[in-house]
């Protein structure tokens, strides 16, 4: 039986015959493309070549392709572990034909691998061919059609609808029919009670998809309609996993050699067996199917946070968690042991896990500890929730209360739902379901944006960037489109030539100006989609372009000044990157930068704070550099392995690099990486670089902020003049930390002087009160109105008077700094005899000072705007007991 690692490699192999460059997985984390936060798709990477906007490095090109399928039409992620199929992170082999093979080869190709190399039966494999669709004008696929019948009878020979059978990028781009094949991996006896024709497409677990060939032939506009392309492609795909389960006889993917070393792993930790239990099953394929997920994500360079791609990472690794405490009995951190097995399972195809092995590991330690931390808080939240419940004798959980645990909070609705059956309670699902719909509508009308077609006036596919020469240049303008987001509109530009940087590795976009004849468009940022440098103006094109008689020349210009600021700030993230690496050690690596003109923020990997002393040391070393005038040495069009490996230039983890890479060096001694960003001519452009935070950003990762140049002069000259203010407030003493220290140990003693004479004056009180409480059908009561400095005397009074007295109640007011303050102690065996409950009594109390409050049963507060009402309080609570 073939191995999973051999099934890849006959996959790759046979392409490499046939003609194909095998290039490597791009990151999972989407870069540059504002439709996708992951790459979900083996052609996600190859999108610019489909749309035009770069050339392929060839024409025929295989690969296997990290994939995460979690957001969007695309998600998966509730399926994950209750059926045998569906995974977050998944494999997706493919070949890829630009303008070369159609589909004869494609047809023939996928045949003969399946067939002679795979030795799948052909017997049990199904193909699916577009039926066509009237309302689109598109015709059936009478060419696959015929193709397929030189391989398969007719009666294995299926038609799909648009739905099925015509595969689509998106809302808009480049589409096509496509052809499926699809195999049925039942028992001969299943087979013989019902043909496998009547089970394509029909959700059976057996009879599933392995591959699909889409043969784009159409651009999608955004009025809907269909153009043809100038050149027709192949885009192919495989589903690795799937794959495997046909080969290696299985029924699940979950039981090939893919997913069987993380599961046996994580059942002999728990000491349970998989294929016992159906609950036990499902935790266990969802942990070793998030494990992937999250491991390579973070490898790629996508931290656990708590917005946008961030979050995503996070809310996987918290449900594998969860399903890990809920079902397999783990209360401490577990997920991280499978980051080793993992990085060993592929090391080969996808090395960047191994090689940060340690570094990944501890993060998901990390992030498990915080998260069951979060789930022991919740627990006690839900079980605040459910007493509430039952003493109002509901019988279900409000939704807005799952709802709030399970968004701030983090708690699973799943588990919330088990607890409660527990405890005989019912989840109000539908005002969950209420509260999870205005979340997505509120978030779904933040995103929402409208985005017309390119209006072309000088197709070209040539664009050039010349940024890192000129500051500005004359060009032509090739395209532009309305997009309008937030009721806002606005225009994108497309120019054949242009000095504006486009964001991107983390250094934000121009500004600045386009001069078409006498009219100025003012650009206020530069983005790139895929490789596409846009120009995004608020001044409406079409309308200057008439105006101008329909002139497409342009006088690019980028604002000179602002750039000038952001470069400094580069270059001194690629200073202080080295500086890190040389004072912390070389485990330290970039995970992430924001560069513009006000200042750099720059993340790594590092376990710990760093100290003052190393940060000085940092801060030196940088600034050193600085004032050697490094010149800059800028190598363009470098060989990747010239630039890795000869050159020893740092290469980042989670970028997508081509064969030939840009090289930016500031002494080959200290500072050389691959950058496509700007830089200085030499450090002395700097000026100076002062670190103004060190602070943690994520589970292993710290994060520091610098400014340079002007921004750091004013820095420390506001710094110097907050000195020296602090200074004259002293009298200019000799020796200011001295008097500083003088100072405080003089409060000090000041403060405690004022405590003891404080405590003395509660001693007088405390023995009024006592005075004063009255005994009321056995229980010794108080309600008094005292005047005391603070709350911290309102509740030393209560626990003093709790000391002295059994069968107590008693309720303090008191007016501090203007408002309202209660407190009200109530002795234990009140609290268990009578049923007493001191936190709901002072909600009720609490009404009159028009405030709030809670607490324990046997002791709360509560405060409010109304000193009024005070008076209230003490004849209510007389009444009350």
């Amino acid at each position: 039986m073939l191995t999973s690692i051999e099934i890849r490699q006959k996959f790759l192999d046979f392409f490499k015959q046939k003609g194909h460059l095998i290039v490597p997985s791009a990151p999972m984390i989407a870069k540059n493309d504002p439709t996708l936060m992951f790459n979900n798709s083996g052609m996600a990477q190859f999108k610019d070549f489909f749309l035009g906007n770069g050339n392929p490095p060839a024409q025929r090109i295989a690969d296997t392709q990290k994939c995460l399928r979690v957001t969007g039409k695309h998600n998966d992620l509730e399926d994950v572990g209750h059926d045998t199929y569906h995974h977050t992170m998944f494999e997706m082999l493919g070949n890829w034909s630009f303008g070369d093979y159609f589909k004869i080869e494609a047809i023939a190709w996928s045949w003969e691998l399946l067939t002679e190399v795979y030795k799948l039966p052909k017997d049990r494999l199904y193909a699916t061919v577009f039926e066509g669709d009237a309302k689109e004008n598109l015709a059936k696929d009478e060419e696959a059609l015929a193709l397929w019948k030189q391989y398969l009878p007719e009666n294995q020979i299926l038609f799909g609808n648009k739905k099925d059978n015509f595969w689509e990028m998106g809302e808009t781009g480049p589409c096509g029919p496509c052809s499926e094949i699809h195999i049925d991996l039942r028992t001969e006896e299943e087979r013989q009670q019902i043909s496998g024709r009547d089970l394509v497409n029909k959700d059976n677990p057996l009879v599933i998809e392995i591959w699909n060939n889409v043969f784009m032939q159409f651009e999608r506009k955004a009025d809907k309609s269909l153009v043809l392309l100038p050149a027709k492609h192949v885009d192919t795909g495989m589903g690795f996993e799937r794959l495997c389960m046909a080969i290696q006889g299985k029924t699940s993917n979950y039981d090939t050699d893919v997913f069987q070393p993380l599961i046996q792993h994580i059942a002999q930790k728990a000491n349970l067996q998989y294929g016992k239990d159906t609950k036990i099953d499902i935790a266990l394929r969802v942990v070793a199917d998030h494990i992937r997920a999250v491991a390579f994500a973070i490898a790629d360079g996508q931290m656990p946070s708590n917005n946008k791609a961030g979050y995503v990472i996070r809310r996987i690794l918290r449900r594998a968690v969860r399903y890990g405490y809920s079902y397999l009995g783990f209360r401490e951190p577990f997920m991280h042991e499978l980051v080793p097995i993992l990085a060993q399972q592929f090391k080969e195809v996808f090395p960047e896990l191994i090689q940060q092995q340690e570094f990944v590991t501890n993060v998901v330690r990390e992030e498990e500890n915080a998260f069951l931390r979060t789930l022991e808080n919740g627990l006690e939240l839900l079980d605040n929730v459910i007493q509430q419940t039952k003493q109002t004798k509901n019988t279900q959980i409000n939704g807005s209360e799952v709802f709030k645990l399970y968004d701030t909070f983090g708690f699973p609705v799943d588990l919330t739902a088990l607890i409660a059956k527990e405890n005989e309670l019912l989840l109000d699902e539908k005002g969950f379901e209420v509260e999870m719909q205005a979340q997505k509508d509120r978030a779904r009308n933040a995103q929402a944006k409208e985005t017309d077609d390119w209006v072309e006036l000088n197709p070209t596919d040539a664009v050039e960037f010349v940024g890192y020469d000129e500051e500005s240049c004359t060009a032509n303008l090739l395209k532009y489109r309305r997009i309008t987001q937030k009721d806002k509109t606005f225009y994108q530009i497309v120019l054949d030539k242009t000095p504006f940087y486009a964001e991107s590795g983390g250094q934000v976009g121009d500004t600045g100006t386009l001069q078409i004849g006498n009219s100025t468009v003012k650009i206020i940022d530069t983005k790139k989609e895929n490789d596409l440098v846009i120009h995004l103006t608020p001044e409406n094109i079409p309308t200057i372009l008439q105006a101008e008689n329909n002139n497409t020349q342009v006088k690019a210009q980028i604002n000179t000044i602002r750039r000038k600021a952001i470069t400094a700030n580069h270059s001194a993230t690629h200073l202080m990157h080295s500086a890190l690496r040389e004072v912390l050690g070389k485990h330290v690596a970039q995970k992430g930068q924001l560069v513009n003109d006000n200042a750099l923020r720059f993340d790594f990997s590092h376990f710990a704070k760093i100290t003052e002393e190393e940060l000085v040391k940092i801060e030196t070393l940088v600034n050193q550099k600085i004032r050697e005038n490094i010149a800059l040495e800028e190598r363009r069009n470098v060989p990747i392995k010239q630039a890795t490996e000869e050159m020893n230039a740092t290469a980042l983890f989670g970028e997508k690099y081509g064969d030939f890479v840009r090289v930016i060096t500031f002494d080959a001694n200290f500072s050389r990486e691959l950058c496509g960003g700007t830089h200085v001519a030499n450090t002395a452009e700097i000026g100076v670089f002062k670190i103004t935070a060190e602070t943690s950003s994520a589970a292993g990762v710290r994060r520091i902020e610098a400014i340079t140049a002007e921004k750091a002069q004013q820095y420390i000259y506001e710094q110097l003049s907050l000195l020296e203010e602090v200074k004259n407030a002293f009298k200019n003493p000799k020796d200011l930390l001295k008097a500083i220290a003088d100072l405080q140990e003089e409060k000090s003693a000041l403060q405690k002087e004022v405590e003891r004479l404080q405590n003395k004056e509660l001693q007088v009180l405390k023995n009024e009160l006592i005075a004063k409480i009255t005994q009321k059908d056995g229980i010794n009561f108080l309600a008094q109105k005292i005047d005391v400095p603070n709350t911290d005397a309102l509740k030393t009074l209560s626990f003093q008077l709790r000391q002295q007295y059994d069968q107590l109640v008693s309720v303090l007011v008191s007016e501090i700094d203007g408002k309202a303050h209660i407190a009200m102690m109530i002795s234990d065996n009140l609290v268990e005899e009578k049923g007493l409950d001191a936190s709901k009594i002072i909600k009720e109390l609490a009404k009159e000072v028009q405030g709030g409050g809670g607490g324990q049963k046997f002791f709360a507060t509560a405060a409010g705007k109304s000193v009024e009402g005070l008076g209230k309080v003490l004849s209510g609570v007389k009444n009350l007991v």
